[in-house]
């Protein structure tokens, strides 16, 4: 593969088609168009057989799945006619969700390499999905504007500068995006030389179940079936699961309450794994304690500790909890057989001996953490249900087990209990105790544990803390806390848990650090309606805007009502639904900077930080 890469992006209209590229490296660009203004055919065909010829690689955004198969359409036909390329996009979205593999144009059959951002980062996962105008974003361009045409719309020739722009601005963005994701290529590129196999459109998960895969074939395993139906995934399917069949032998807890969920488990019957149990709760020394498919889970709330002379907050966590529960009770999917054991075990000692940070540990990580999800996939060659409840319900019992010894230590109290983890408030003089219940667990399950020790720890709920480590400098936050964010999340209003995060561990005033907060980026936000609803700013009686359906803005102290004007429901098909946001606060739309001329209400958002800090200080 060669160092050229071309970072590229398609508009279709039915009089205009644009393809706009840019170097990834150098300030080079390019801007192709089809319409009834202009015919850069020839042009296009001989740029993108230097770039083929040139062994490069096209870059984009869900370009695998939109930009590519409307591009080849041109390609292959040799037509220079939008309408047809216009009718080729319009089937490609019409048909995602019906059959997404309809116009799918496979790597063999690509006329020019392609690598798909989209495809990288798996946000063709449905709970990770996200768009290039969000990413715009959480990277803090100044221009987030979006489509500035509807779509079908026939274009003049003034309006099709207009779209030259917006073209070539999303090429831009794109690229920017391909520069943060730079770490992710280069580890698929070392994978792919190493294995001889094209990982540079997988995402984390798949790469993991795919490196999994060669070593179960290494050592003899059959992952498919090839038959008249093509290859096919080998997989153990189950029309019921005996539970007592998923609990670890010789459990014996102290807490009644604990020993009953024990029982419970060993007499139900399941026929599905997906949400089998839910709501299974133990209320043990106050605290409940809840048991689902997702893992054990208890918590305080509104709660805060801080550790001193006498007290500590003590966190223990099982290292790679359900790779481990595999691995030492010797739990497979029954159609893979044992040797699913030996190759798991291989390949956690092969991660260790890796430093962290490299490819190679970056890899086994992904190959030890993604086969537990993908059997509970019906379309995974590691699908058995029985597996994935032998592991997820092996897990709650172990995790409860060591709060049940735990418990027992005079002056502890459980803060939290997590799918893999215990986090608690003890006196120092019972650290000894805490450690030899912790090392008699560990070798009873097999299971290692890992220590950490906080200085401060402040929880709304269990889904939503903050904890400052013993050395006062590192955190770790969770859900409302959480200001680091992954490029799908919202990064909206990051002034409020960065504040919060401020006041709470450094003891910062709230009102005068969000007032003289530096950034102005952290303080807006991102709302997003689907291309079926419509969004609007009013400024007063018959002082109504439509915004973009993607919408950049802050709170201020002049401006207009935001709201969303969503399709009616069957109940009352006639009537629109107008919904407020940001209700009783006046807003500024600014998807370019530029328009962002109002003065920040900081009120606002005073009264958030403080929904995050008062209530557990």
């Amino acid at each position: 593969m060669s160092d050229l890469r071309i970072v590229v992006d398609v508009e279709t209209y039915p009089n205009c088609f644009l393809l706009a590229a840019e170097h990834a490296d150098m300030p080079l660009k390019w801007l192709f168009e089809i319409s009834d203004f202009r015919n850069d055919m020839v042009e296009l065909i001989q740029f993108c057989d230097w770039v083929r010829q040139s062994d490069g690689t096209m870059i984009g955004f869900n370009n695998v799945g939109f930009d590519y198969p409307v591009l080849h359409e041109l390609l292959r036909s040799g037509i220079a006619d939008p309408a047809r390329l216009y009718a080729k996009a319009i089937a490609i979205i019409q048909s995602q969700d019906d059959n997404r593999f309809q116009h799918m144009v496979f790597p063999s059959d690509r006329l020019v390499r392609q690598l798909d951002l989209f495809k990288v980062h798996h946000f063709d996962n449905r709970a990770r999905s996200t768009s290039l105008k969000a990413l715009e974003f959480n990277m803090r361009m100044d221009n987030i504007s979006d489509l500035p045409f509807p779509v079908g719309t026939m274009l003049n020739r003034d309006q099709v500068e207009v779209l030259r722009e917006y073209n070539q601005h999303d090429v831009h963005a794109t690229k920017l995006f391909y520069h943060q994701s730079l770490d992710m290529i280069r580890f698929r590129e070392e994978l792919s030389l190493k294995h001889g196999k094209d990982f540079m459109n997988h995402s984390d998960v798949k790469i993991g179940k795919e490196i999994f895969q060669i070593e179960l074939e290494k050592a003899g395993v059959q992952c498919y079936e090839y038959g008249a139906k093509g290859r096919q995934p080998r997989q153990t399917k189950r029309s019921s699961i005996a539970l007592r069949d998923c609990i670890p032998a010789g459990l014996n807890f102290h807490h009644a309450e604990f020993q009953r969920i024990h029982d419970w488990f060993a007499e139900q019957v399941i026929t599905e794994t997906k949400g089998a149990f839910k709501d299974v709760k133990a209320t043990v020394d106050g605290l409940d304690y809840y048991f689902g498919t997702g893992g054990i889970h208890a918590s305080v709330e509104s709660e805060h500790f801080i550790a001193d002379d006498e007290m500590m907050i003590l966190d223990v966590d099982v290292t790679s909890l359900y790779p481990s529960i595999a691995i030492e009770y010797g739990h497979f999917p029954a159609h893979l057989g044992s040797a699913f054991v030996d190759v798991y075990r291989r390949l956690r000692t092969q991660r260790v001996s890796y430093a962290k940070g490299t490819a190679e540990n970056a890899m086994l990580k992904l190959a030890l953490n993604g086969v537990y999800g993908a059997s509970g996939d019906a379309y995974s060659v590691f699908y058995d249900p029985l597996f994935t409840m032998k592991i997820t319900i092996h897990g709650q019992l172990l995790i409860a087990l060591l709060v049940d010894r735990l418990t027992q230590v005079t002056g502890l109290k459980v803060i939290q209990a997590n799918t893999d983890g215990v986090t608690m408030y003890l006196p120092h003089n019972v650290l000894p105790t805490v450690q030899a219940i912790c090392n008699e667990w560990s070798i009873a399950t097999r299971l290692q544990l890992e220590h950490v020790e906080y200085s401060k720890m402040f929880i709304r709920d269990v889904n939503n803390y903050l904890c400052v480590y013993a050395d006062g400098v590192k955190t770790k936050r969770k859900g409302a806390y959480e200001h680091d964010i992954e490029w799908h999340q919202n990064g909206s209003a990051l002034v409020v848990p960065k504040v919060a995060e401020k006041c709470l561990a450094e003891g910062l005033p709230i009102r005068e650090t969000v007032m003289n907060w530096p950034d102005k980026m952290d303080f807006m936000v991102r709302v997003k309606v689907p291309r079926t609803s419509k969004l609007f700013i009013e400024y007063g009686p018959d002082m109504t805007e439509q915004l973009e359906n993607t919408c950049r803005y802050y709170v201020s102290t002049y401006g207009g009502s935001l709201y969303k004007l969503m399709p009616p429901l069957a109940k009352n098909p006639t009537k629109w639904r107008r919904i407020g946001v940001n209700t009783s606060w006046k807003v500024t739309p600014c998807n370019r900077m530029t328009d962002a001329t109002e003065a920040i209400d900081y009120g606002y958002y005073i009264n958030e930080v403080e929904k995050l800090t008062l209530g557990v200080m």
